[in-house]
């Protein structure tokens, strides 16, 4: 149960005019808000988000050694990245985030996933994929998990326990969260991760 789901069928009740669909459409948000409860994680929700993606931006080769299927061969995607900043008080610019301030984020990403090789961390062939880099055949890049979701609980991690707090500094990293980010293989592939601070999770776990 996502924070977008949430947020849909709240303006969807504000939209409805019917009392008998205004009653329905209540009832299903109370149910999703008493799901999310149960789940021992608070409803959150922001007056602002700001959005940054990058399109089609990262061509990048990786396998799912794991799979047991065609995905554990090496396979290229050009992933496309998306991150959601959520806030409730705007900056003196009245802006939610600097875009502007997102330049050093994509240099990261382009130094981890432009024309790279990643691998997953306990890849057998590891050795296999050294000898690749040390031919000068692949730049590599080892990774603690793969895929989309792995990836995307990666990338929320990094951009609100290391890159908000120490790019952007501590009274930035308590005015506004990174609650989604993104991750796409495909036009109809995509994983994301949802988190909030009031969720108290470990950032370096």
């Amino acid at each position: 149960m996502s924070q977008e789901d949430i947020r849909y069928f709240e303006q969807k009740l504000a939209r409805t005019t019917h009392p008998d669909a205004k009653v329905k459409i209540q009832q299903q948000l109370d149910m999703m808000r008493a799901i999310t409860e149960m789940n021992g994680r608070p409803s959150v929700q922001y007056k602002y988000t700001s959005t940054k993606e990058y399109h089609n931006a990262f061509p990048v080769a990786y396998r799912q050694w794991r799979a047991d299927s065609h995905c554990n061969l090496i396979h290229g995607y050009a992933f496309s990245m998306k991150f959601y900043f959520g806030t409730n008080d705007l900056d003196v610019r009245n802006w939610a985030a600097d875009y502007g301030g997102l330049k050093e984020l994509k240099k990261t990403l382009e130094d981890q996933f432009d024309h790279t090789l990643i691998v997953a961390q306990d890849d057998p062939e590891m050795e296999t994929f050294k000898l690749l880099q040390e031919k000068k055949m692949a730049k590599i890049v080892v990774l603690p998990r793969l895929g989309c979701e792995g990836l995307a609980d990666q990338l929320y991690k990094y951009v609100n326990g290391v890159y908000i707090p120490e790019m952007w500094g501590p009274g930035e990293a308590a005015r506004l969260w990174c609650y989604r980010v993104e991750v796409r293989e495909t036009q109809s592939n995509m994983a994301f991760r949802e988190g909030h601070r009031e969720w108290n999770e470990d950032l370096f776990a």
